[in-house]
């Protein structure tokens, strides 16, 4: 956890309301924080883009990315991944640099990547979601996963258990992907946790793609934030079935998993969870004889 986190001095304010707090407001200490850091993609020596990110698991975000691309979806068109040399101003590695050596066949997007994949880009509506569709080789509508609402409800506890840099610094999301096992209980395969919660998916994505595992049929994605747009694109991409996230989704979000055949539930909170698409995976509790 070392290059994810960083220690610095604070100033604490603590106003408790009484003449002492407003007469002796500061603290001295120290807090974690997470830390974020540019990393750089190249396709061989060419650069391809540039992402905010914390860092750790950088091989795992690149191949990751590279799926929720619509590039790859093989792991035999991934030949190599590799960090490249860069220094900072103390002439410090800083592993901010990572090439990616892809299979010769790999057809490469115009203009250097998809436009598609930003919830930021500009496009959106059903030009986006065709754009998903025919970039996709796996589709999660035929999926035959059911997930008892219970266990479903509680995964966010169980991903927040598992929330080591959360528990340092309050300050990155989480993904974490799910197996549903028999009797509902369920098996936590990778949990990655990141400033940017896409970049938190792109890491789960990415070593399902260097494992070997994808497409991620039978599986669960729950997420610490809420569900956009992109974040349903990158499950869809890599045959998620389910995404659940601890707040709302987007519009556009709920559209394109309807379309991609995903079930996803928002709201997941313990208690409560909504489900505005596939609530035919969803099992209710049987109900209890009066």
């Amino acid at each position: 956890m070392a290059r994810m986190t960083q220690r610095r001095k604070i100033h604490k304010f603590v106003l408790d309301g009484s003449p002492q707090s407003l007469a002796y407001p500061v603290r001295h200490r120290e807090d974690v924080l997470a830390v974020e850091e540019p990393l750089e993609v190249r396709l061989g020596s060419l650069p391809f883009t540039v992402t905010m990110r914390t860092p750790g698991d950088d091989f795992d975000l690149v191949a990751g990315f590279l799926v929720s691309e619509g590039i790859i979806w093989d792991p035999e068109q991934l030949i190599s991944l590799r960090f490249c040399a860069g220094e900072d101003e103390d002439g410090v590695q800083t592993f901010n640099v990572v090439e990616a050596q892809l299979r010769p066949d790999v057809v490469l997007p115009e203009r250097g990547r998809n436009i598609f994949t930003s919830s930021s880009c500009g496009i959106c509506g059903t030009d986006s979601i065709d754009a998903v569709r025919k970039s996709s080789h796996f589709s999660p509508a035929g999926d035959p996963l059911t997930v008892p609402v219970v266990t479903l409800a509680g995964l966010p506890d169980e991903l927040r258990k598992a929330q080591a840099v959360f528990d340092a610094t309050g300050g990155v999301h989480a993904a974490g992907l799910f197996r549903i096992t028999d009797g509902g209980g369920t098996e936590l395969l990778c949990l990655r946790e990141d400033v940017g919660r896409h970049n938190a998916v792109d890491k789960v994505v990415g070593w399902a793609l260097r494992e070997r595992l994808l497409p991620l049929a039978g599986t669960v994605l729950q997420v610490s934030g809420r569900a956009s747009f992109e974040l349903v694109q990158k499950a869809a991409l890599a045959g998620i079935p389910v995404l659940a996230a601890v707040s709302a989704p987007s519009s556009l979000a709920v559209e394109l998993a309807d379309a991609s055949g995903m079930t996803l539930a928002g709201f997941s909170r313990g208690a409560t969870l909504n489900v505005y698409a596939g609530q035919h995976r969803i099992q209710a509790p049987a109900p209890v004889p009066g």
